[in-house]
């Protein structure tokens, strides 16, 4: 589990039974609105299966903390409305967007997963860094 940063691009990278997830996230700065208290971060998350088994992702659960220590947490089924079944070697890639009400925050979860056997496992996602890229003025 790691968290690097560079040029405003924040990433991570968690791997658990052989399930590969990395993350870059970024601010979006033509999507938010500061002075109403909103700042949008994209984030793009790349799972890969490196594991002997076929495997589906069910559901995620993510824990959102903004910069006053509010926590959100959010559960649903899938990601992007799909729910990818991972053979050996194959990978999913998706983006998603996440809102704060202040300028910084961090982010992490889980994945419900389970093997074509009916095996059901978590999966993490290690948690990163939601920053607006600080600007001199």
């Amino acid at each position: 589990m790691s968290e690097h940063r560079q040029s405003g691009v924040h990433t991570s990278e968690a791997v658990t039974d052989g399930v590969r997830v990395n993350v870059t996230a970024r601010y979006s700065p033509t999507r938010s609105q500061p002075l109403r208290n909103l700042w949008l971060f994209l984030y793009t998350i790349e799972i890969s299966n490196e594991s002997a088994d076929t495997v589906q992702l069910i559901s995620r659960h993510w824990v959102i903390t903004d910069a006053e220590n509010r926590v959100e947490e959010v559960r649903g089924l899938g990601v992007v409305g799909q729910q990818p079944t991972l053979a050996p070697g194959e990978s999913f890639e998706y983006t998603s967007s996440c809102p704060l009400q202040t300028p910084f925050g961090t982010m992490g979860g889980t994945y419900q997963m389970v093997t074509a056997d009916g095996k059901r496992f978590d999966v993490e996602i290690a948690t990163f860094t939601l920053s607006e890229p600080y600007t001199i003025h």
